[in-house]
């Protein structure tokens, strides 16, 4: 498996304290959050092909990769 790449990031207080709050309604991390989210958009504007490499922390029923079939 890749590494992945590790980097800073300054957020707004309120923001984060919302994200925080919606990655545990979803069961997930704020990091792996924010990395779903920012994936969706990606793939959202044409910028990421969807299905690539599974989220390891993808839950059942998420929509983040089409099952196949």
């Amino acid at each position: 498996m890749a590494k992945k790449k590790a980097f800073l990031l300054r957020i707004d207080p309120a923001v984060h304290a919302a994200l925080e709050k919606w990655a545990a309604d979803e069961l997930r991390s704020v990091n792996a959050h924010i990395e779903y989210l920012l994936r969706q958009a990606l793939i959202k504007a044409g910028r990421l092909k969807p299905g690539g490499r599974k989220d390891p922390e993808r839950r059942d029923g998420d929509e983040s990769t089409p099952s196949p079939g």
